[in-house]
């Protein structure tokens, strides 16, 4: 009986997991197919998406895109790079809005929305899932 609800339990979390990439993330970072970056470190990503910097190498504005709080792949994106939980993020941008200094990056519903928004801004940059559709957005390598 002990082994049955074991397997249960292994199944359950299987049918949850969230798919991994060969270098072990769960997530690729996009960017807009006209920013000539090809790589970026984890530490200037997590700035980005915390806003302390907010231009790329050639001087372009960085447009931070998130997905949802709920989301296993902002989870994953969140420990990973901005070495933060979702808590914590939320927590930071809310004492920047109440000191009335910077407003977080928009939280778009779907991975297809996250890709449309990279499309749209020269220096857009997000994530989504390691298989969803890029539609022409570039991968770049987080260093």
């Amino acid at each position: 009986m002990k082994s049955l609800f074991i397997t249960a339990i292994v199944l359950a979390l299987s049918a949850t997991a969230v798919p991994v990439m060969g270098d072990g993330r769960s997530y690729v970072v996009i960017v807009n197919p006209a920013n000539a970056e090809s790589s970026a470190d984890r530490a200037f990503l997590a700035d980005a998406f915390l806003k302390k910097t907010t231009t790329w190498s050639n001087g372009a504005t960085i447009h931070p895109v998130d997905l949802p709080g709920n989301s296993p792949v902002r989870h994953a994106f969140s420990d990973d790079v901005l070495h933060r939980s979702i808590s914590e993020v939320k927590g930071y941008w809310q004492q920047r809005i109440f000191s009335g200094r910077d407003v977080p990056p928009p939280e778009l519903d779907t991975e297809a929305e996250v890709v449309a928004y990279v499309l749209k801004y020269n220096g857009a940059v997000g994530y989504v899932s390691a298989s969803a559709p890029l539609n022409g957005t570039k991968v770049i390598s987080v260093r």
